[in-house]
């Protein structure tokens, strides 16, 4: 199973360049548009058919289904329709991935159709956040989520732990790491939980950028080509997270799914569009922070989310043409409800305000605004799923109370470094 999978995933380009052309469909035929995306939040999909009505009130004969996949395998199912001969007309593409799909010729190009739409302004949006999205000068995906990680923070669970909240460690000027897995520890011994990397669950080793980026590490070298697990800076920062988890019970081990949001956790590290699962009903003392600083000092990061449409696809223009509406000045701002956007326009505490009413003003400087402008981007690379698959594996025997860091991350670069010099 395993091996299928990586080929499945790992071939994006071939298996994308593969896709039977089809023509464009005539403005008075019926067309169906489907999305593929990884949210099934309810109000996320109330506001994208709020979106696509709007469409259909000048494309009558348009009509677009968002198809929610498991965020879990949502590139491997993908992929899989794709090879299947069941592509979707546009795709939400994680940064993770970027590089597959700019770099494989399967995206439609947006710039000269989002530059003659009415209104557009593609000078509005940001060059630093469309730059994944670009290649030789030509947009192939619009990156409709910039979004900052940081940390939700529980206070009536922390305080009640007998644990400083982030809060208070910012007060005092002593929002670090140390003080941060402190805190955390301080809740694992009351019997909660007290920190969650949100999506991590021991796979999806990537999110853990979150941490290790404090202490200046990185999975590879800037050009990609040199696996760096080995460097001290990774080293140290893995051994620190290691002995939260497996010493100092301040994280939770392998086999446990903690979601901060059922109100029982500490603190989470996640993106800040999860602000959405904040509990309507029982709801709890929360707090939205930046990342405590490392050794390396203040750092943040982000993930990003782009959605393209498929250059082969059956019904690539009007699909192209409905991506230009849905990304628009107008339509950004209501997804910037959800979405940290990358429309310099709309980067402002007073529009950020009115889009998300649960955040104060100083958790929207201090964290989104802030986080965007400074933040580096989740570590991604061609052929990223066999990357990730490979990586991941070397880093199971990492997750056991005894093991050797530095042993163990050595054995990560000698798996993964010819994948990395391909």
């Amino acid at each position: 199973m395993t091996k299928h999978l990586l080929k499945t995933t790992a071939a994006t380009a071939g298996i994308i360049l593969g896709l039977a052309a089809a023509g464009t469909a005539w403005a008075q035929d019926a067309v169906n548009l489907r999305m593929t995306i990884w949210s099934a939040n309810e109000a996320h999909l109330a506001m994208f058919n709020e979106i696509a009505e709007g469409f259909k009130a000048t494309h009558p004969n348009v009509s677009v289904t968002f198809e929610p996949l498991p965020f879990d395998s949502y590139t491997t199912t993908l992929t899989t329709q794709i090879a299947g001969g069941n592509p979707p007309d546009l795709a939400w593409i994680l940064e993770t991935t970027a590089a597959d799909f700019v770099n494989s010729g399967a995206l439609a190009p947006l710039t000269d159709a989002f530059a003659a739409t009415e209104g557009y302004d593609l000078a509005d949006v940001s060059e630093k956040a469309t730059a994944l999205w670009t290649k030789d000068g030509q947009l192939y995906a619009y990156p409709f989520s910039t979004s900052p990680f940081a940390i939700f923070a529980n206070n009536d669970v922390l305080k009640a732990a007998g644990a400083k909240t982030p809060a208070e460690l910012i007060a005092a000027g002593e929002w670090t790491w140390d003080n941060a897995f402190a805190s955390a520890a301080t809740v694992g011994q009351s019997g909660k939980t007290g920190l969650v990397v949100r999506d991590f669950k021991f796979q999806t080793w990537q999110n853990l950028a979150s941490i290790w980026n404090g202490w200046g590490a990185a999975p590879w070298s800037a050009d990609g080509k040199t696996c760096t697990f080995t460097d001290p800076a990774m080293v140290n920062a893995l051994t620190a997270i290691h002995k939260a988890i497996f010493t100092d019970k301040a994280m939770p081990g392998p086999g446990e799914d903690i979601d901060f949001f059922a109100g029982e956790t500490g603190m989470t590290i996640t993106q800040i569009s999860r602000a959405s699962l904040l509990p309507k009903e029982n709801p709890f003392d929360w707090d939205l922070v930046p990342l405590p600083a490392g050794p390396a000092g203040e750092y943040s990061v982000v993930g990003q989310a782009g959605v393209g449409a498929f250059a082969k696809g059956a019904n690539k223009d009007v699909a192209v043409e409905f991506l230009g509406y849905m990304t628009n000045a107008e339509n950004s701002k209501k997804l910037a409800q959800f979405f940290p956007p990358a429309r310099a326009s709309l980067l402002n505490a007073e529009t950020l305000a009115s889009t998300n009413p649960l955040l104060s003003p100083e958790q929207i400087e201090n964290v989104v605004i802030s986080g965007i402008a400074n933040g580096t981007v989740l570590p991604g690379h061609t052929n990223f799923a066999q990357i990730q698959q490979t990586i991941r594996a070397g880093l199971d025997s990492l997750w056991v109370p005894e093991a050797d860091v530095a042993a163990v991350l050595a054995n990560v670069c000698s798996s993964v470094s010819p994948l990395l010099a391909r």
